[in-house]
């Protein structure tokens, strides 16, 4: 089969992965309708292309942080990557650099900050959960800053792990021969079984359900690097991030994944951008499968996406080849819905390209 979208992968995955592995990558939180919501959201945003204007040369280039890079499309974590494949984050990390943008290590990847470091240069950020144990916390930052990581992405929705009721169903646990590599050395790399979810159960046990905006501040003691807050969907937690001193903010349901019935990330997304304004870069990440998703979401604000799943499936069906095809269909995408719309720089992208719903109310209610 020839793969020529993105989606595509998916169902290529499901084939070739064990059930278990499967079920974890896809899954959503209980009835999975925010799961549902992440893509269908972005069928609802219509496009206002312009016409007549010269489109022979697109630029799609963007900074991020102040590092440049080739896309508004970056990798956003996931886990346990190896799961998917024997080579797991070493390969996302050789493809990000290879099409030239950022990829995101998670904190329970099966390589280590300093494996991934070493597949060569890149433009990497790390994903943090704060530990129970603050030492933990200190130690992960520290290897991630000297292993040459560029920002840390806070994860700040996780304070207990989301009811996953196909990993209950498969008392989902990380296969033997793998561990969480960032912590093997402090032993609490692997994983128990468990009655139910062998994830839930080592969440309950090692992640601090006592995180606060202070803990904000407290990172910035213990590192340099830049924090983004990933996990933020409104106005409100938007002014406290900027003001606990926050470097960028990644609009995030954890891929719906924790509370279901949160609303898609794509219709979150103006609120937070106009109660940033400018102060600090936003960005989304949820449910982006297609090159018009990114217009879409740079439309609305972002100054740029995550994807995660695409490239967790782009890996388990080819490896590193998979995840450089993924990138490239949708930087492909992209750059079609761009000369179709009449933009040629990411600046061009302005707001008055798409329509959402909101605009069809408005519209409907100013004819009356």
């Amino acid at each position: 089969m020839e793969v020529t979208n993105v989606c595509e992968y998916e169902e290529l995955a499901k084939q070739k992965l064990p059930k278990m592995v499967y079920d974890y990558y896809s899954a959503g939180a209980e009835d999975q309708w925010t799961l549902k919501e992440n893509r269908e959201a972005f069928s609802r945003i219509l496009f206002r292309p312009r016409v007549l204007v010269d489109v022979t040369k697109i630029d799609m280039t963007t900074t991020v942080l102040g590092f440049k890079i080739s896309m508004p499309i970056m990798i956003a974590p996931s886990a346990m990557q190896k799961m998917a494949h024997p080579d797991g984050e070493l390969a996302t990390a050789r493809a990000a650099a290879s099409a030239g943008t950022i990829m995101t290590l998670s904190s329970w990847a099966t390589c280590s900050v300093e494996e991934v470091n070493a597949t060569g240069p890149g433009i990497r950020f790390f994903q943090l959960y704060v530990y129970k144990d603050r030492n933990i916390v200190r130690q992960l930052v520290r290897r991630a800053e000297k292993a040459g990581y560029k920002a840390i992405a806070l994860t700040v929705d996780t304070p207990r792990l989301g009811r996953r009721e196909v990993d209950i169903k498969n008392k989902f646990t990380l296969p033997p021969n793998l561990t969480l590599k960032n912590f093997e050395d402090l032993d609490l790399g692997k994983m128990e079984k468990a009655n139910d979810s062998g994830l839930a159960a080592y969440v309950a046990g090692q992640v601090d359900q006592s995180l606060s905006w202070k803990d904000v501040q407290w990172l910035q003691t213990i590192t340099s690097l830049p924090i983004l807050c990933k996990g933020i969907m409104t106005a409100e937690d938007t002014r406290k991030a900027i003001e606990y001193g926050a470097a960028g903010i990644i609009v995030s349901n954890h891929g719906a994944r924790q509370l279901d019935y949160s609303p898609a990330t794509i219709t979150c997304l103006e609120e937070v951008v106009k109660e940033a304004n400018g102060i600090v870069p936003v960005f989304l990440d949820g449910g982006v499968r297609r090159g018009t998703d990114v217009f879409k979401a740079i439309a609305l604000g972002a100054s740029g996406i995550f994807i995660g799943r695409p490239v967790l499936y782009g890996l388990a069906v080819d490896g590193e080849a998979g995840i450089k095809n993924v990138l490239k269909m949708l930087r492909n995408e992209l750059e079609m819905t761009m000369a179709l719309s009449g933009c040629t720089s990411l600046e061009d992208i302005t707001r008055d390209r798409v329509l959402t719903e909101s605009d069809k109310i408005r519209r409907s209610l100013s004819r009356l």
